[in-house]
């Protein structure tokens, strides 16, 4: 296995919380379970490290902790990128990226109480991961990505079921105003929906707390 795949494998366990924040990542235990020398593991946490997905403390690793403050900050970025990102995706989205919109669409609608958090969030990440894409700029795609999965590791810790009338309110008016090619309504759509997420994760911290 090498270095690349240990670090994709690592970050998607870390958002998933499938690593536990503030987790400690034995070197030794972790080339075992990959079958490999302690060099490709070095390799991804260093990486991983350098996207603060983990932190370095004297000679070991630990899972990045989950802090509000990183939080209010990627939401003070998202505000001014992820809006103009939702503009170019409306005027730059492809047919394949229409479709999947509608897809989206009609599976949100068919969400009931029943529906797991993790399920639910894994929706969200596909919506954002697809207008990140139609922005047709992989640069901005690449960095909006990588700040919204702190965010999901927040919604994954809530120990309540997720409200799914809240959670995709401004998700479903988004879809229609970009459907609609509306721009104001998009990036009144976008900037709400942004500043509802971090009230919400502000709500889960307290929960928890």
């Amino acid at each position: 296995m090498n270095p690349l795949a240990i670090y994709e494998d690592l970050k998607e366990k870390i958002i998933w919380l499938e690593i536990k924040p503030g987790s400690t990542l034995n070197l030794v235990e972790l080339a075992t379970a990959y079958n490999v020398s302690r060099n490709p593991v070095t390799i991804a946490l260093t990486r991983l490290e350098a996207e603060e997905w983990v932190i370095r403390t004297g000679s070991h690793f630990v899972a990045s902790p989950l802090t509000l403050e990183r939080v209010r900050e990627i939401t003070e970025i998202r505000l001014i990128m992820e809006v103009q990102a939702c503009v170019w995706a409306m005027h730059r989205i492809s047919t394949e990226g229409i479709k999947e919109l509608k897809e989206i669409k009609r599976t949100i609608a068919g969400y009931d109480s029943a529906t797991k958090n993790k399920e639910i969030i894994a929706m969200d990440v596909r919506f954002h991961r697809l207008l990140y894409r139609e922005t047709q700029n992989s640069q901005l795609e690449n960095l909006l990505n990588r700040m919204l999965s702190h965010y999901f590791r927040f919604w994954l810790s809530s120990p309540n079921p997720i409200n799914l009338t809240s959670f995709f309110q401004d998700t479903m008016e988004l879809i229609q105003a970009i459907e609609s090619k509306d721009e104001i309504r998009v990036k009144a759509a976008s900037t709400a929906h942004i500043k509802s997420s971090l009230d919400e994760i502000m709500g889960i911290s307290n929960v928890s707390a």
